[in-house]
């Protein structure tokens, strides 16, 4: 028991939230009478949250650096705009026009990027320009009406589903599919155990790592089985996947990576160390131009329209989803899981709360006292652990000033990038 509770203790930031979600995971389906982890309403519950996971990912990129981007609702709705623009009044291909409209995100990124990388002006007041300049641009594009419908071969990536090998009652691929991913994650687990015993880290005891292993196996294939109860795993699912194993991939093991932990842990003893930080903040926004686009596309496809009104308040449901999945407003901590499980507590949260009839009021409300729950909680951990490590944290509260991050070597920022 001593282990286990050293383990939550010393990981607390990165274990607080999921239990959290377990929790309310729990507490609505005996609310909702079963309802909530049906296979259609989990279905729906992805469909409907695609957009915040995939904005959430490219914040926490963002807040990581230390900055924050409040446009990236004006750019879905804009990204949106023009590629309906393209499918039906021009009448592109949809081959065409789901590149350009990434290439367009990722122009905006570097747009604003260029401003607050080089010519040094705070990304608050860049990006709140760029929401109000893309919202114009938005109503501009579309002249104040909808327009629709899309193309079947684009609906496919916001309501679609991925089609089975085989005719069977129960979808084959979405079983195999879970179980490549479980296996991919007990042994990515395993490899980062392997890494930090090589360099010399505490680990959990051997025991506590099978027994977290299989957990997470367990998790993952019922998952997996709820799933193919219904339809199978949706194309936008099979899309999350690819970002979420992509971006941690890149986060954890690439000297990228590592360059981003270093920008937002300190930004100058980063720039002593030889990282390129302003190369690596222009790149951060740049990411999150393109993944506002891929955004904007998937929420324009469940639609079968772009809307003038697109995309609103979508950044603050990105920004609390990483917030609340362990991300420091100091910078320097964070991880593309803990911004998955941020938007998945939100959205168990608003899919919960819709289905006991609790009235829109009240549900913004609860929303923005979990959020401060999450950042306060975030504030205790720092206060509690940073005395015992000589006022030096993560995010480098206690210390007079942000220091480099001090994380795992598989994100750590070295002086040997």
């Amino acid at each position: 028991m001593s282990a286990v509770r050293d383990l939550l203790r010393g990981n607390a930031r990165q274990y607080g939230m999921v239990m959290a979600l377990l929790a309310i995971v729990v507490l609505f389906e005996i609310l909702t009478g079963g309802l909530l982890l049906r296979p259609l309403n989990i279905t729906n519950l992805i469909m409907q949250n695609s957009y915040v996971l995939i904005l959430a990912i490219g914040m926490m990129l963002v807040i990581i650096t230390g900055h924050i981007d409040l446009s990236v609702g004006s750019i879905v709705a804009f990204v949106g705009a023009l590629s309906a623009v393209m499918l039906t009044s021009w009448g592109l291909p949809v081959w065409a026009v789901v590149p350009a409209a990434l290439l367009a995100g990722a122009l905006i990124g570097a747009w604003q990027g260029f401003w607050v990388a080089y010519v040094r002006i705070p990304s608050f007041i860049v990006t709140l320009a760029g929401m109000l300049i893309f919202r114009g641009a938005t109503m501009v594009v579309l002249g104040g009406e909808s327009v629709g419908p899309l193309p079947d071969s684009l609906r496919a990536l916001g309501s679609g589903y991925v089609p089975d090998v085989v005719d069977a009652e129960v979808h084959v691929l979405t079983l195999l599919l879970g179980a490549l991913s479980s296996a991919a994650l007990v042994w990515s687990q395993w490899r980062g155990r392997v890494r930090s015993a090589g360099h010399g880290l505490p680990v959990s005891s051997r025991g506590l790592f099978w027994a977290r292993a299989a957990a997470t196996a367990v998790v993952v294939n019922a998952f997996a089985c709820v799933l193919a109860v219904h339809n199978g795993i949706p194309v936008v699912g099979v899309l999350l996947v690819a970002l979420i194993v992509v971006f941690s991939f890149v986060m954890n093991t690439t000297v990228a990576g590592r360059h981003v932990y270093a920008v937002g842990g300190n930004e100058k003893a980063a720039m002593l160390s030889g990282v390129k930080t302003r190369q690596t903040t222009f790149w951060v926004f740049v990411t999150m131009g393109a993944l506002s686009a891929l955004a904007g596309l998937v929420f324009m496809a469940r639609l079968n329209a772009a809307t003038p009104r697109a995309g609103t308040m979508f950044e603050l449901d990105a920004i609390a989803a990483a917030f609340i999945g362990g991300a420091s407003a100091a910078g320097g901590v964070g991880t593309v899981i803990g911004a998955v499980v941020g938007a998945l507590v939100m959205g168990v949260m608003n899919n919960g709360m819709s289905l006991i009839g609790l009235g829109v009021d009240w549900q913004q409300g609860i929303k923005g006292l979990v959020l401060l729950a999450a950042v306060a909680f975030d504030i205790y951990n720092k206060n509690r652990v940073g005395p015992r490590r000589g006022g030096r944290d993560r995010s480098g509260a206690g210390g007079g000033g942000r220091l480099p991050a001090e994380e795992p070597p598989e994100r750590a920022p070295t002086a040997a990038m």
